[in-house]
């Protein structure tokens, strides 16, 4: 006889629970760690609505932008033969420097045939002024001369009826009259042709003296730009000229780069303009100093259309399959010149840039003209100053006991 026999259970035990049961009861550990998660993610998602509201969204950033900056090419503005080269690619040069020196020679030979035009024609121009003292004085002789003329005239037509003269006599008086008459008239006419010449002039300012001047003048400058100089500060680049070269005016030499005034032009997408205004602050970076150095400046303008729009060849838009693309505009930023000096950029390099728009202030566009110079030189002052100069000297020289003005 067999008996059934059943498993016993222990009250402690209890029955094990089906799988899919268990995996719906989460141990306290996975709670935890969920809990942790859930919390991580809750403070990313505040500190990154935070960081959006107070800095992100008044922020611009692009990082299509590039240094660019002004190429003044050097050329010459007198023909000559290349005789020295003074400077090279990577020099420093200063406004004034000379660059390259032409030959000199005939320049010279041209200063000295004007300046002897010069003084020749100021000789001359005083030879007009005494010519009018001359043409007095004569005029008073033939004054002289016509009232003596007369008066035997007039005596000698009262002695004709009482026969003591002779009507030939007379007649010879009256044509020495007529004589008399005709040579007043004709220094009259002497005079006023020498005072049309020098008549409210002196001798420094009569046209003969001021054309034989402007001759001289223009000898001294083509004499003085054969010396061809730097119109800026800058750094030597693209240097072409050659020693004995044969040159002629307005053929590229080399060109100087001013890096302590360069700018960037940064292409926003045209979404990215609606809050920029002119003159909002922005920090940069650049590809070759990486995050270690900062760059500060300023929305100096933005540009007036994209990039297409001023492209050689515009993109035509008018065909069926016609896709929108957003396009750029480029912006303008000033930098600031002392970070230029410690830590100098070259043309074409990259950067990271981020606009400020927090500031609202400013406008979009100027309103008021700008009545400045944008660029100047005073590279070349001195020349015409030294040649009115040298000008002042020679008539001056050959004026003695006269005034010049």
């Amino acid at each position: 006889m067999t008996t059934e026999t059943t498993p016993k259970h222990s009250a402690g035990n209890a029955a094990p629970l089906p799988p899919s049961q268990t995996a719906l009861k989460p141990t306290g550990k996975r709670r935890r760690a969920l809990l942790i998660l859930l919390l991580i993610a809750l403070i990313v998602g505040a500190g990154w609505s935070a960081y959006y509201l107070l800095v992100a969204r008044w922020q611009q950033v692009t990082d299509d932008a590039y240094i660019q900056g002004d190429v003044v090419n050097i050329t010459a503005q007198t023909p000559g033969t290349v005789v020295a080269i003074n400077a090279d690619d990577g020099m420093r040069v200063q406004a004034g420097q000379v660059l390259v020196q032409l030959d000199p020679n005939d320049a010279k030979v041209a200063l000295e045939q004007a300046e002897a035009n010069l003084a020749a024609t100021v000789r001359q121009v005083r030879g007009l002024f005494s010519s009018v003292d001359t043409a007095q004085a004569d005029i008073a002789a033939r004054e002289v001369a016509l009232k003596q003329a007369r008066e035997d005239v007039e005596r000698r037509r009262g002695l004709v009826a009482s026969g003591a003269v002779s009507s030939e006599e007379l007649a010879h008086a009256q044509a020495q009259l007529q004589a008399a008459e005709a040579a007043l008239s004709a220094s009259h006419g002497q005079l006023s042709r020498s005072r049309a010449l020098i008549d409210a002039t002196t001798v420094a300012s009569q046209p003969q003296v001021q054309a034989a001047a402007a001759q001289l003048r223009q000898a001294y400058l083509n004499l003085q730009r054969a010396a061809v100089v730097a119109p800026i500060d800058g750094y030597v680049a693209k240097r072409s000229v050659q020693l004995g070269e044969r040159i002629q005016p307005g053929a590229p030499l080399m060109a100087v780069v001013p890096l302590h005034s360069v700018w960037v032009d940064a292409n926003f997408k045209e979404t990215q303009l609606h809050n920029m205004r002119l003159g909002q602050p922005v920090t940069l970076t650049a590809d070759v100093y990486g995050d270690d150095v900062e760059y500060t400046g300023k929305l100096a303008s933005l540009g007036l259309g994209t990039g297409s729009a001023f492209a050689l060849l515009p993109a035509q838009n008018a065909s069926g399959n016609w896709i929108k693309i957003v396009q750029r505009v480029p912006v303008r930023i000033e930098l600031d010149r002392k970070q230029l000096i410690e830590h100098p950029l070259r043309l074409g390099m990259s950067m990271a840039v981020v606009v400020n728009v927090r500031d609202q202030s400013g406008r979009v566009l100027p309103e008021a003209p700008n009545n400045k110079p944008v660029l100047s030189t005073e590279a070349y002052a001195k020349q015409l100053h030294d040649a009115d100069v040298l000008i002042e000297s020679i008539v001056e020289k050959n004026l003695p006991g006269l005034k010049a003005s």
